[in-house]
């Protein structure tokens, strides 16, 4: 897949962790496309060697789980794909990789990487680009999540544990066990006589639990103060 890609050079193979440092000691690579599980040396611990580089190349993770996803980002990873990998995912990966390397452009830090600010939603034959800005709030489903706009709700596979990770800097707030509530969307807390506090979004009521609510209402106070000050 990736010798199809117009933009790709010379690609090389390794069958294990060990062969991948050894080649990645001898040879500069622009990019490394890493599996999680591999023989010897794991994905995770060749990127960290990868991290000591003086020249370290661009980290993506293609693997067929997701529990690995917010420790790969805070390693510096620039993306993560899931198994099967579909083609314009890839190209996309690739593209992140090579952004840094064109002419007058300056490598990014991994804090500056905006994950996830469009979420690509497949089903069937149809894809639905949702903006992260439109999402009010979002609701845990086993190992899916639904995302809740204005406009409706869309159910994709991901941990919500990754989305509070990358979408804290966002303004996404754990609310409850299952729920993250975007602060810019809540329009008032109420008390219900049979759910207990509620966070109220256009979208529809949150939950909030004793565990999260003093922390929710510290960020929302901050946020009016912002408001104000601006």
């Amino acid at each position: 897949m990736l010798d199809a890609l117009p933009e790709i050079g010379d690609v090389r193979e390794a069958d294990g962790g060990e062969s991948a440092v050894r080649q990645l000691g001898e040879t500069a690579f622009d990019a490394v496309f890493l599996d999680i599980s591999m023989p010897g040396l794991d994905g995770m611990a060749v990127a960290r060697v990868v991290g000591r580089l003086s020249t370290p190349p661009a980290i993506v993770f293609v693997t067929a789980s997701e529990q690995h996803a917010v420790d790969a980002f805070g390693i510096g990873a620039i993306d993560y794909l899931l198994k099967p990998v579909r083609p314009e995912r890839l190209a996309e990966a690739v593209s992140r990789a090579a952004a840094p390397r064109r002419p007058g452009a300056a490598a990014p830090r991994p804090s500056q990487v905006d994950e996830l600010a469009v979420v690509q939603v497949e089903n069937g034959r149809h894809t639905a680009f949702v903006h992260r800005d439109d999402i009010q709030y979002v609701e845990a489903h086993g190992d899916y999540v639904r995302l809740h706009t204005g406009e409706g709700s869309h159910l994709i596979r991901m941990p919500l544990s990754y989305l509070e990770e990358v979408w804290a800097p966002a303004g996404f707030v754990r609310a409850h066990r299952g729920y993250l509530v975007a602060i810019g969307w809540v329009r008032d807390l109420w008390v219900s006589s049979s759910a207990g506090l509620l966070a109220r979004t256009p979208a529809g009521d949150v939950p909030v639990s004793r565990r999260h609510a003093r922390a929710l209402k510290e960020r929302l106070l901050a946020a009016v103060r912002d408001e104000e000050s601006t």
